[in-house]
């Protein structure tokens, strides 16, 4: 099932570009954003890994420090089509030998030690390093479009990959709001697929109506940076001004049991039907993404992108305002 074109914020494409053609072409690296209390029962571990998923390597470390997987934290799955950097925690209770571990396309570059297991949405930002490969355009077009991202965001779209290959996930969140009976993991799935469809089409709108960066009276607005929210009952020059200099952002719902009816979008009544039956708390996300420390280069048939993005975020938001991606590792299939 193909998934909508959702509206673009900074104008079409500038040209078509090829991701993930190599493994190093897209870096991330997490960020924790707190200090380690230096003691306690968990070994924290700066984990680099090469074309290896976030959970097998959790597995991999539990088996080494002969605890059960459950215990073993991390704070968001990484890309298994790339090089990551990222923590994991390990309870230390048969003080485990670290420099023992091997494991293939992993390798231990920091070790700390924390009274707390590692919880998953605890870091504060991921920093990514991306090469798009592909003839780029005219230099000055280029650099325009990337300093109008740069000065003024992009719309906080939940990426593709939320919803499956070729938006197969999409499927599963119709059996589930019809009634089907699934296993926990893939109810959680469902349900996640279900919020974040609707989200980005609450967004599509808003963007189409030029209103994505841009508080509205009625809006719930997000203190930059945090989880902070206040209700805009109505607008001020203060207000207007703090949003222009994006110290705040606009929100829209994460749709749940009580989200208001005038927030919920048209169509897919099913889902939140099936959202407010199943009591899933409603929440919020900000319309808009702030991509931080952007610098980019060209070289040869290639762009190199190095930005940051609060924890939640989906760099393929950014990337999509740039060119029309052909991933790799993202080929859709035939369902």
């Amino acid at each position: 099932m193909s998934l909508p074109d959702w509206a673009r914020a900074h104008g079409a494409p500038l040209y078509s570009a090829s991701l993930r053609t190599q493994l190093d072409d897209f870096d991330v690296t997490e960020e924790l954003g707190f200090d380690f209390s230096g003691d306690g029962e968990h070994d924290y571990l700066s984990i680099e890994k090469r074309g290896a998923n976030t959970e097998w390597v959790s597995r991999q470390l539990a088996i080494h420090a002969d605890v059960p997987a459950r215990d073993v934290g991390y704070a968001g799955l990484k890309d298994r089509h790339a090089v990551t950097r990222q923590w994991f925690s390990v309870p230390r209770w048969n003080a485990p030998d670290w420099s023992q571990l091997a494991v293939e396309g992993v390798r231990i570059l920091d070790r700390q030690r924390h009274n707390r297991k590692l919880k998953r949405g605890a870091h504060r930002a991921n920093r990514f390093r991306i090469v798009l490969r592909g003839p780029a355009p005219d230099i000055r077009e280029l650099d325009k479009r990337l300093g109008i991202i740069k000065s003024a965001g992009v719309p906080n779209y939940f990426g593709e990959q939320r919803f499956g290959r070729g938006g197969s996930n999409i499927a599963l969140a119709d059996a589930w709001s019809q009634g089907r009976r699934l296993p926990r993991h893939k109810r959680s799935i469902a349900i996640s697929t279900a919020r974040s469809y609707l989200f980005n089409q609450i967004l599509d709108r808003r963007v189409r109506d030029g209103l994505w960066n841009c508080l509205v009276a009625g809006d719930m607005a997000n203190l930059d940076g945090s989880g902070s929210v206040f209700a805009v009952d109505t607008l001020s020059e203060d207000l207007v001004r703090r949003c222009d200099e994006m110290d705040i952002h606009p929100t829209g719902p994460l749709c749940g049991d009580g989200t208001p009816e005038s927030s919920l979008p048209t169509g897919h009544e099913a889902w939140v039907t099936a959202l407010a039956a199943a009591r899933v708390k409603p929440a919020i996300r900000s319309l808009r993404l702030r991509v931080l420390d952007l610098a980019w280069s060209t070289r040869d048939d290639s762009l190199l992108l190095e930005f940051a993005l609060s924890r939640g975020s989906f760099a393929t938001a950014v990337l999509r305002e740039i060119a029309e991606i052909h991933d790799t590792k993202r080929q859709p299939q035939v369902y």
